[in-house]
């Protein structure tokens, strides 16, 4: 295709958005993602994943603190097309009309199911049967646009937030090859979406925090494979707390071995592994043995 195209994205899952165009030779004018920030005990400061990507492939990066900076950048390109994958920030309407046929975006649910940041996680907390990715036309109302593509992801209830991040990823990026030609051309045409929109959001680090007087051991599991990247899942213990990495339900304590928590409506959660009060990762087996003697 000759269009030129700026593509938004910061995070891991634009990153086979990104890579898609790369590798499909489209000419990509720009890459704008979230200025650099500090990460880790050291606080050093850290690239997002898409710039890295860029400059391994010579691509220009813009780091606006504020969208409305790059306008006379996106201009001086010509005719654009936007492409934007997890971006992280609304984009205003200035910038989106600067696009010809506008700001094509890849997001990780079946919309208007879950409109907002964290639709990855709240499919596995809601134990849903399918996720899937739409790829939709922006507006400056959050996932509010029309439709483009949808395409179905059928979940087994074991996944968790790392694992479907990459699925939904590769997927989004197969998809947005498959229709952008039609997009730019024309061809394809979005629909409006249903009115019935249900909204998720973004995840707290209080979040994190597991309570078995109000939550049944279910709803903890699917919490400890939702959260296991952030905000992560942490169980009060002995006045401190650990951080659960992986659990299974199971029906009673006494005849299950390892580290069982009761939860609300007499339901049990085996932990199998967890990160202990020292930093160190162990099986639920050894911290009962050692810590919870």
């Amino acid at each position: 295709m000759s269009k030129t195209i700026i593509f938004f994205g910061t995070d891991t899952f634009s990153a086979s958005a990104l890579r898609s165009l790369i590798e499909a030779e489209y000419e990509i004018g720009a890459v704008v993602t979230k200025p650099d920030s500090k990460s880790g005990r050291g606080q050093q400061l850290a690239k997002p994943l898409v710039k890295q990507i860029a400059e391994e492939y010579g691509i220009p990066v813009w780091q606006p603190t504020k969208l409305i900076e790059i306008s006379d950048d996106i201009k001086a390109l010509g005719d654009v097309v936007g492409v934007l994958s997890s971006y992280g920030r609304i984009v205003p309407q200035a910038i989106i009309d600067l696009f010809r046929p506008g700001i094509i975006n890849i997001h990780p649910s079946l919309l208007p199911l879950y409109r907002g940041p964290s639709p990855i996680e709240t499919a596995i907390m809601n134990g849903d049967s399918q996720t899937g990715v739409s790829i939709m036309k922006l507006t400056a109302e959050m996932d509010a646009g029309p439709i483009y593509a949808q395409e179905v992801y059928e979940l087994d209830g074991t996944e968790t937030a790392p694992e479907l991040y990459e699925i939904l990823s590769a997927l989004g990026g197969r998809m947005l090859i498959e229709t952008l030609p039609s997009i730019i051309e024309g061809n394809l045409l979005p629909s409006p979406q249903a009115n019935t929109a249900i909204y998720c959001y973004l995840l707290k680090k209080e979040d994190a925090l597991l309570n078995p007087d109000e939550m049944t051991a279910i709803q903890a599991e699917r919490q400890v494979r939702a959260y296991l990247q952030f905000p992560k899942t942490k169980l009060p213990y002995r006045n401190e707390s650990i951080i659960v990495t992986k659990a299974h339900v199971v029906s009673d304590e006494t005849n299950t071995k390892g580290f069982v928590v009761e939860f609300k409506d007499s339901s049990y959660l085996a932990i199998d592994e967890l990160i202990g009060p020292s930093g160190k990762r162990m099986s639920g087996q050894a911290f009962k043995n050692g810590y919870a003697a």
